[in-house]
């Protein structure tokens, strides 16, 4: 039987609003000809589902709002196989959600209200601490309220749980919190702002990699989107090239890599192992519509990784 390692997710959970145009709009400009659809989306939400497809036993530990939109939430994710039961409901709160516009290129610009997902206290936290206690990784990021999430990771480390933190939306981080850090997942413009640097040149983001590891994170991952991945671990920088797709939605896609990543860590495999599984499950949820319908299965992401020379255990 293959073993399903235990995630919890700290984040939320949102109703994703999407508008597909030739082009994103600029200020004050209207583009018609726009296609609608509604989905499932929140950066803990879409990392749950990533890590649970990709093999995961997964939590996640979220509000939302009295409302249908946050019934829906609950339900999808429960249907997903994601245990719901710290999904706390806020009366009197709406759910979050994210306002999406994609171009043809599959490239976005979001609009996000968070909702009920800045109702997300440490109280909730401490409610699920035998959760947590129990994982083999914790997964936080930072479209919940900062001082919960700095509560959490404080609290992971207390229980001795490694944690993958996505500081997204990005914004600046006590030093001590960087050291708490097993592995710390930027895109290059949250790279830029915690590290203080334009990121201009390639070589920019391999010293910002080894700034972060420097404050302590034990792990760096930089995404560059079809670039690919830098990381760096063990002193070590590592490149990860994008695999060859193309695109028609890239929402989510970082969710994709954080999710699976953190699914594979805790698995057992090696950080490269581990990123080249995470990076082939990100090319692939490119390929389709949506956050959280394009996140890949484990088998899909099995057979990509053969057809392009290699497959993890």
């Amino acid at each position: 039987m293959i073993k399903r390692p235990r995630i919890v997710v700290i984040g939320s959970a949102n109703t994703d609003m999407v508008v597909r145009l030739p082009r994103i709009p600029k200020i004050g400009e209207t583009v018609g000809e726009g296609i609608f659809s509604k989905s499932q989306g929140g950066k803990g939400a879409n990392q749950s589902v990533a890590a649970s497809r990709a093999g995961g036993d997964v939590t996640l530990v979220a509000c939302v709002g009295e409302d249908p939109f946050g019934q829906g939430a609950i339900n999808s994710l429960a249907q997903e196989g994601i245990h719901v039961e710290h999904m706390h409901v806020i009366r009197g709160v709406p759910t979050g959600v994210a306002l999406i516009t994609v171009d043809r290129f599959g490239e976005n610009a979001t609009s996000l209200a968070p909702g009920a997902n800045e109702r997300l206290s440490p109280a909730h936290i401490d409610a699920a601490e035998s959760c947590l206690a129990d994982a083999e990784m914790i997964l936080i990021q930072l479209e919940i309220p900062f001082e919960t999430a700095m509560y959490s990771i404080r609290a992971a480390h207390r229980l001795g749980i490694p944690v993958l933190f996505n500081p997204a939306p990005a914004r600046e981080l006590p030093r001590d919190i960087i050291k708490m850090v097993d592995t710390l997942v930027v895109n290059t413009a949250e790279a830029a702002l915690l590290c203080k640097m334009s990121m201009k040149k390639p070589s920019d983001r391999a010293t910002a990699a080894r700034y972060l590891h420097s404050l302590g994170a034990r792990r760096v991952v930089i995404s560059m989107g079809a670039k690919g991945v830098l990381m760096m671990d063990e002193g070590e920088i590592h490149t990860i090239p994008a695999f060859p797709v193309i695109p028609v939605d890239t929402t989510g896609a970082g969710d994709v890599i954080c999710g699976t990543l953190a699914l594979r860590l805790a698995h057992g495999d090696t950080m490269k192992d581990a990123m080249r599984f995470a990076s082939a499950a990100a090319s692939l949820s490119v390929t389709k519509h949506g956050a959280q319908s394009s996140a890949p299965e484990r088998l899909m992401i099995h057979n990509f990784l053969e057809l392009h020379g290699g497959i993890t255990g």
